[in-house]
């Protein structure tokens, strides 16, 4: 045999620069400079000026800590939502934003002056306010930076800023807008109150936490009865607050309750038995007395006062109805202390009080419950305001005055200063530190919360807002707007945001009940917080009516100096000059209260989409509906930002501020569980970043079922990393592949085999999946359709047939310039389907093929070309393929075969579409024939193999000579 000569020289294999290698974290900051340099954001604007609008409101983070997993999550899936709708040729600018104001960053001011013992009281206001201010600042510039590394693309260099003058004139500005409505009222009324922080916490800053309490039970002595009776028996409560005893003003019994009255003959604790301090106390405050309880509830009452082992003998005396119950008053067990503690205490009929738990007779005061509050305010009871800011008693109380904290597990103990009392003047029947309950807490402190009436600022959401009048002068649009919503609308506020709500798009549908089921039952809004860094409520009371003033020009002077000089302008120095000639000082009080930071971001919508001062947010003129198509944030802003931004625009402007609202859930570990700092558990996206690159994470974020909680860790990125490398390997084969290609090398679609048309066919299938996932913010399913188009269509079936093709055929042959062709129309719209997600990839990949070009990320969704296929008929020749491949794999594996090119395929006899020698192309085999039988069978060829493609065909005479396509192909490149 002569010797053969070496055709690889003469193989067109791919050819491209592009790196296997990705190196992320190396790469991007260069490109993300790049971006930033050219101008993109800018460009992009310029590009789509003109064309429909899409507005993504921006949520504000808290500018407080680095960014966090969640944070990253966020803010990618807004930009993918604002990338995938410039991509379909809309107009979508994204302006990022910041909370600024509040509580958080206020406890951090406070920390580092605890650390170098300055107290906050002794600094001027404007002082500490201007240190919140730097502190916010540092912290909007920090998540900045990091916010960016993600590939976002936004108006970075102007951002919104709730501190921002401007913004903080356009929150008075619409708080200024309720109080002309006459949308605000002044009340007491008992609301979550943070002993720690010093102020009222609204729902959102509120978590649940499990924890474990001080029940008591105690006896109130009945003074008064019409059944004869009850007087001198005691009735029982239950509570788990035993703080609360002091503030006592009534007992609440259910009109339906079934009530006994027993007589203790005998009664001995199981654990007091053998202590001769106890035993006697238990037995004077329990034996010969008589109990009233609720009949369904004796056992557990009488298990609690004598403890498991104990013993107990009573006698019953009288039966009846809670309703038999009313003109009964009892007296507090404290009643020897004179005053507010020897007033009598009524029983009143309350429809909340069950038999689930306790006594069924229930203690009322009216300070620290909202049912107390309603039930002893329809009796002419008022609340006594007993317990201050930081939860001690006030000094001047007769019961522990000056003592607490409240929320202090020692102060409520069975051996704290309540309970001993309690005891030693008779009333305590059982205390034991031992039950286990779901209990609010601030979410930032992590402390306890307590109900607590206080004067507070509230917007109710049940008053008709046609009673109100309106001024006739509007005030830099205070006023007008608000008569127009409601001038042919008598509904509430809650029914409002109820209509607006059902008019609105949740992504996922559940999203609706949940909120609906938040506006539907929740109380007035709290409006106010006694803090300093913050919104003032900016309203001046008359100290004789208690009314605010309501003058449109007074108002338009306070909006206009806090446009000048920020929050600051509300100080007792400016409060003259605001009220103006025809006010005196003196008869008003200048409230000092700050707005709940929901306030502030739930007025957003006014001054970043409203104002101009981002003119590509604003709609065209006549433009009538919501400011922005879409909120997007986590589920827990359901109770947060979604709702106080719906109250807010509806009541101001009688709809929502947007069209659709789209929730994500919340990230858990790899395994399932919460991230906390305690249990090790975080991801930091800072440190993904570092060693994977962003590009990761954003495919991450993309991929998980982001409506659901979803999970991360080492495991999950390295499996997100591999799905990675398989899209980067597409893209490196397209390049390669396409290495050289020209427009005249073009091939008409229809002059394009079979094979081209149906992968045509099915990248239109994954467009029309695609704009279904963009249209439904399902990006779950986009990245699926995208990441599963390039594995099994391309690299498994198309590229892997096509090989040959490319590696060997003539560069003229019509059947590589069209799948050359085909390639050219996947790279340009594979390029822009993945571009929203793999933003500094597919800027590369660009750059690679075309390096003088504008950015990737200025193209619009492709256009494709139509092609005509039998999508039957090729699903039917993949399945048949699949069965080829698992029959040819033993023999592989057993050596019988090196590769499938050896194959001769057997299939069972039948009607074929396609011709044999098309089936050994698309099977990649030496031969397909038919025979008798139901099985695929598979046999070693005998021909020969092709020294240049390696087929084995029968024109090939030896190993190593030519088949007849090669032999030309070689002749015209020897020629040449």
């Amino acid at each position: 045999m002569s010797e053969q000569r070496d055709y690889r020289p003469t193989v067109f294999l791919p050819k491209t620069d592009f790196p296997m290698k990705a190196g992320l974290p190396q790469k991007e900051p260069g490109i993300l400079a790049r971006w930033q340099a050219d101008g993109l954001y800018e460009k992009l604007r310029a590009a789509r000026a003109g064309e429909e609008k899409f507005i993504l409101h921006d949520g504000p983070p808290y500018a407080n800590g680095d960014m966090h997993i969640g944070h990253a999550l966020n803010h990618i899936l807004k930009d993918m939502v604002v990338r995938t709708q410039s991509l379909l040729g809309k107009d979508a600018p994204y302006v990022p934003g910041w909370d600024c104001h509040g509580l958080p960053i206020e406890w951090k001011v406070e920390e580092e002056y605890r650390k170098k013992k300055k107290n906050k009281d002794e600094v001027p206001a404007k002082e500490f306010r201007a240190e919140c201010r730097a502190y916010a600042q540092n912290w909007v510039n920090v998540q900045r930076e990091q916010l960016k590394r993600l590939g976002v693309n936004g108006d970075w260099d102007h951002p919104y800023l709730t501190m921002d003058f401007q913004a903080e004139a356009t929150i008075v500005g619409e708080l200024l807008k309720f109080a002309e409505a006459g949308q605000l009222y002044r009340g007491a009324k008992p609301v979550m109150w943070s002993p720690v922080e010093k102020t009222a916490l609204a729902e959102a800053e509120v978590e649940y936490e499990d924890i474990t309490s001080t029940q008591i039970d105690v006896a109130f002595e009945i003074t008064e009865s019409p059944i004869k009776e009850l007087i001198g028996a005691y009735a029982v409560i239950w509570t788990t607050t035993p703080w609360t005893i002091p503030v006592n003003q009534a007992l609440a019994y259910g009109p339906e309750v079934e009530y006994v009255l027993s007589a203790v003959i005998v009664a001995a604790h199981a654990a007091w038995k053998d202590d001769a301090e106890l035993q006697p106390a238990f037995v004077a405050n329990t034996v010969g007395k008589q109990f009233l309880i609720a009949r369904s509830l004796l056992p557990q009452f009488q298990e609690r006062i004598v403890g498991k082992g104990g013993s107990l003998e009573i006698e019953e005396i009288w039966s009846g109805k809670g309703s038999d119950l009313a003109g009964t008053v009892a007296r507090h067990p404290m009643h020897q202390l004179g005053g507010f503690f020897a007033e009598p205490r009524p029983f009143l009929s309350g429809d909340f009080v069950t038999t689930e738990s306790g006594t069924g007779l229930v203690h009322m005061a009216p300070d620290h419950g909202e049912d107390d509050f309603d039930l002893c305010k329809a009796h002419g009871i008022e609340p006594k305001f007993v317990v201050e800011a930081d939860g001690r008693y006030r000094e001047d109380w007769a019961w522990l005055g000056g003592q607490g904290s409240v929320i202090n597990p020692k102060f409520n103990a069975p051996d704290g200063p309540i309970c001993t009392d309690l005891r030693e003047a008779g009333g305590l029947l059982a205390a034991s530190a031992d039950y286990k309950h779901s209990y609010p807490h601030s979410w930032r402190s992590k402390a306890k919360v307590i109900f607590r009436c206080t004067p507070q600022w509230f917007v109710p959401m049940d008053k008709p807002l046609t009673t109100l009048e309106f001024p006739v002068a509007p005030l830099d649009g205070v006023g007008a707007a608000v008569a127009a919503v409601v001038s042919a609308n008598s509904a509430t506020l809650r029914e409002v945001a109820l209509q607006a709500i059902a008019e609105t798009r949740f992504v996922p549908d559940k999203g609706r009940n949940r909120i609906g089921s938040m506006v539907e039952g929740r109380p007035d809004w709290v409006l106010s917080r006694q803090r300093a860094w913050g919104v003032p409520i900016t309203l001046f009371v008359d100290r004789k009516t208690g009314q605010y003033l309501n003058d449109p020009a007074v108002n338009a002077r306070i909006v206009a100096a806090v446009r000048e000089q920020g929050v600051d302008a509300w100080d007792d120095e400016n409060a003259a000059a605001l009220l103006g000639p025809d006010y005196d000082l003196a008869d008003y009080e200048r409230i000092t209260d700050i707005l709940d930071v929901w306030f502030d971001s739930g007025s957003t919508h006014a001054f970043v989409l409203e104002s101009g001062r981002w003119p590509e947010l604003l709609r065209p003129e006549g433009y009538e509906g919501p400011p922005a198509d879409l909120y997007l944030e986590g589920s827990d802003q359901h109770r947060g930002w979604f709702q106080s931004s719906l109250l807010e625009s509806c009541a101001t402007r009688g709809h929502a501020p947007y069209k659709a609202v789209l929730t994500h859930g919340f990230t858990m570990d790899q395994k399932g569980m919460k991230m906390s700092k305690s249990l090790g558990n975080t991801v930091s996206p800072l440190k993904v970043m570092e060693q994977y690159g962003a590009d990761i994470i954003r495919l991450w974020a993309l991929s998980v079922d982001y409506t659901e909680d979803h999970r991360i860790g080492d495991e999950i990125l390295k499996g997100v990393a591999d799905q990675y490398r398989k899209l980067r390997n597409t893209f490196r084969y397209l390049l390669g592949a396409l290495d050289g290609f020209t427009e005249e090398e073009r091939l008409p679609v229809e002059e394009m085999p079979q094979l081209e048309h149906y992968m045509l066919a099915l990248l239109r299938d994954l467009d029309t999946e695609l704009r279904r996932a963009t249209d439904a913010f399902d990006f779950n399913a986009y990245v699926r359709a995208l990441t599963d188009f390039c594995n099994e269509d391309l690299s498994a079936f198309f590229f892997d047939i096509r090989k040959d093709c490319l590696y060997c055929d003539a560069p003229s042959d019509p059947r590589r310039r069209a799948y050359r062709t085909v390639l050219d129309t996947l790279f340009h719209a594979l390029i822009r389907y993945a571009a929203p997600v793999l933003v500094f990839t597919a800027e590369e990949v660009w750059q690679s093929r075309y390096p003088d070009s504008e950015s990737v990320h200025l193209l619009v969704w492709p256009e494709l070309p139509v092609a005509h296929a039998a999508m039957a008929d090729w699903n039917g020749l993949r399945e048949l393929r699949q069965k080829v491949t698992e029959a040819i794999e033993p023999l592989r594996r057993d050596k019988t075969l090196g590769s499938s090119l050896q194959a001769e395929v057997i299939l069972p006899e039948g009607p074929m579409v396609f011709d044999d020698a098309q089936l050994a192309e698309l099977f990649i085999t030496a031969s397909v024939t038919h025979a008798k039988g139901d099985e695929v069978t598979v046999t070693a060829t005998s021909r020969h193999k092709c020294g240049r493609c390696w087929r084995h065909l029968p024109e090939v005479a030896e190993d190593g000579a030519l088949c007849d396509r090669c032999e030309s192909v070689v002749a015209e490149m020897d020629a040449a």
